[in-house]
């Protein structure tokens, strides 16, 4: 028969649910996050409905998953149904590097310039549960790190972090849009003082008019068929679209226009993470070099980087692609 403190799903109810909630955001500090949010675990409905109506009209392109039981994504108790509480984290990655202008080499995301943010932030979101665990015996979670079926942008924004651009993207007051987004399921019932914060985009539309290929169809609706990052990474089309391949404006892997231009991200402290500093090559990467790898000398050189995920056969066609375009007119 359950105790007072718990209920047959198993959680546990704590009677101080503000002290365990402020103890688990130290310990997110001490691992190295930089902002920290808890909210209930619960069913988006709102979110769900944009979702659905951002898929009828296909704006999610080539990433067909996302198309795969929507509902899903917007309530954690499908993916671990012992759900109680959502601890959201972010981690920024900003590094002051800048790319250049080179027609010989192609422009990377900054996302992508260190290790893979999969295994970063999910290394640190472990640590945290086997913490939790060690002071909570009866306590259990899942780490959702961006493959998992997660609405990540929106549990930020309902945990405070920031707001949602735009661009799509969450925006911080402190980092800008330069952040990681991590989830911890947790099978116990936290505090949810954490609060959504007012959008502080206002009339800008920087955003808007910067994207070469007109990929923000309207505030904060992004046709993924338009833009420069499904074209680069998601797509595995043999041949890149041809209208956004006239406009790449020397992105091979990703695209950052959106946030470069953004007065949110003028000012975000570069990161204490060392694993995101760039590798060698990786801010600009050269074109006769990726031309020439083979599989295995792309396992070696892509080996724990988040630009695995566009595959050698997607990072060859944008070479190629940025090859045979007039990258003098590449951005700096």
């Amino acid at each position: 028969m359950p105790t007072a403190t718990q209920t047959k799903a198993g959680p546990k109810r704590s009677p101080d649910t503000a002290r365990i909630s402020a103890r688990i955001k130290t310990q997110t500090q001490v691992l190295g996050f930089h902002k920290v949010g808890i909210v209930p675990a619960r069913a988006l409905s709102p979110e769900l409905s944009k979702m659905n109506e951002w898929l009828a009209r296909g704006f999610h392109g080539e990433m067909n998953w996302l198309a795969r039981d929507p509902g899903q994504r917007a309530d954690p108790r499908k993916l671990f149904p012992e759900a109680r509480s959502v601890v959201v984290v972010a981690l920024n990655y900003y590094t002051p590097a800048q790319h250049r202008a080179n027609s010989a080499s192609g422009k990377v995301s900054r996302y992508a310039w260190g290790d893979d943010y999969h295994e970063v932030v999910g290394e640190k979101l472990r640590n945290l549960l086997s913490w939790i665990r060690e002071q909570w015996p009866e306590a259990d979670g899942k780490v959702c790190v961006d493959i998992q079926p997660m609405m990540d942008k929106a549990w930020a924004v309902q945990a405070g972090l920031g707001w949602m651009g735009k661009h799509t993207n969450l925006i911080t007051y402190e980092y800008g849009s330069w952040v990681f987004i991590g989830e911890l399921l947790l099978n116990l019932e936290l505090d949810d003082a954490d609060k959504e914060i007012a959008d502080q985009c206002g009339s800008c539309t920087l955003c808007i008019d910067a994207c070469p290929t007109n990929a923000i169809v309207e505030p904060y609706v992004v046709d993924s068929r338009r833009c420069i990052s499904h074209a680069t990474i998601e797509s595995r089309a043999p041949e890149m679209d041809k209208e956004v391949a006239t406009k790449l404006e020397g992105w091979l892997y990703g695209c950052d226009i959106c946030q470069d231009v953004c007065p949110w991200n003028q000012m975000t402290p570069a990161t204490d993470e060392p694993r995101f500093e760039p590798r060698a090559g990786n801010i600009n990467a050269s074109l006769a070099e990726i031309l020439a790898l083979t599989p295995e000398t792309y396992a070696t050189r892509f080996r724990r980087s988040a630009m695995k995920r566009a595959k050698l056969s997607g990072l060859e066609r944008n070479a190629r692609t940025l090859n045979g375009n007039d990258n003098s007119l590449a951005r700096n």
